[in-house]
């Protein structure tokens, strides 16, 4: 290399400017290339749906009974999920006796019940349950609609969001308990995730009890990723700026409570312990 080519290059002062133009005009901030499939909500509760009942096809019987989460086997947390759609069946018909319900205790009756049962018996009626809900909201006009139920006051459909992202959580969590791979949802359905829980993190901080308010921006990469900028606490004038960019696929698995933060290939600017309590805020979104 020659002393002229070792010589720094001063480059145009509306170079980088100009570049940014470029880029914004090519892609807008947030969305993906190539555009990722719009989908209904209902129809990712159905993907979800399907997925897990191609794992549980696939169970051996010394499968169900494998431990997977508190003290439930594979059966009793397929148990679980016929207690929750039977409650979603009763939350969306309006019954306010399960609006402030507690997620775990009040399906844990329908775990109970499963112990000594056939697993293609579980297995049948979770999949009736599931399809119910779906033909529910398939018939049903009107999604937008604030239902009540294990304590979340949303719109029926982001319920469904809810329900799709717990139905993956637990398809996982069978699938480590079995020593299987992990699944990633797709993109479509991973976008209504995604943008879901950047809609609840305020919830979240409330929940974890964050000190002080925080303006975060959010930024998931890959498909089914986005870019939200989301206010947490009051006072937004005197608010702590902090920048998130992790994988959306992790992040999901953070708000599922199924990976601590340190397991996320994290980029943050702003307040560090800040952005350890946006992190926590999203973990404490889980139900379990």
């Amino acid at each position: 290399m020659t002393a002229r080519e070792q010589e720094p290059v001063t480059l145009p002062g509306a170079l980088r400017g100009k570049v940014l133009a470029a880029a914004q005009q090519a892609r807008a901030a947030g969305r993906t290339v190539p555009p990722v499939p719009v989908i209904s909500p209902a129809e990712a509760l159905s993907r979800a749906a399907d997925a897990l009942y191609g794992l549980l096809c696939m169970l051996s019987e010394a499968d169900w009974r494998r431990p997977v989460l508190r003290d439930l086997d594979v059966q009793g947390l397929v148990g679980h999920l016929i207690g929750v759609e039977e409650d979603t069946h009763r939350s969306l018909a309006g019954d306010p006796a399960v609006a402030a319900a507690d997620h775990v205790a009040s399906t844990q009756p329908a775990a109970l019940r499963q112990a000594g049962r056939a697993p293609a018996g579980t297995r049948a009626e979770w999949r009736h349950a599931a399809d119910r809900t779906i033909r529910f909201v398939t018939d049903a006009g009107d999604l937008t609609e604030v239902v009540a139920m294990h304590g979340m006051q949303l719109p029926a459909c982001a319920l469904l969001v809810v329900r799709a992202f717990e139905l993956w959580t637990h398809e996982n969590d069978i699938r480590r308990a079995c020593g299987l791979a992990p699944s990633s949802p797709d993109a479509s359905t991973l976008r209504l995730m995604t943008r879901l829980a950047a809609r609840l993190l305020p919830h979240g901080a409330v929940l974890a009890q964050l000190p002080g308010p925080v303006q975060v921006r959010l930024v998931l990469t890959g498909a089914g990723g986005g870019t939200w900028d989301v206010p947490l606490g009051e006072q937004p004038e005197q608010a702590a700026a902090v920048g998130i960019v992790t994988d959306a696929v992790g992040f999901c698995r953070l708000v599922a409570n199924r990976i601590p933060p340190s397991d996320l290939d994290l980029h943050v600017t702003g307040d560090a312990g800040q952005a350890a309590g946006v992190l926590a805020a999203a973990a404490a979104l889980a139900l379990d």
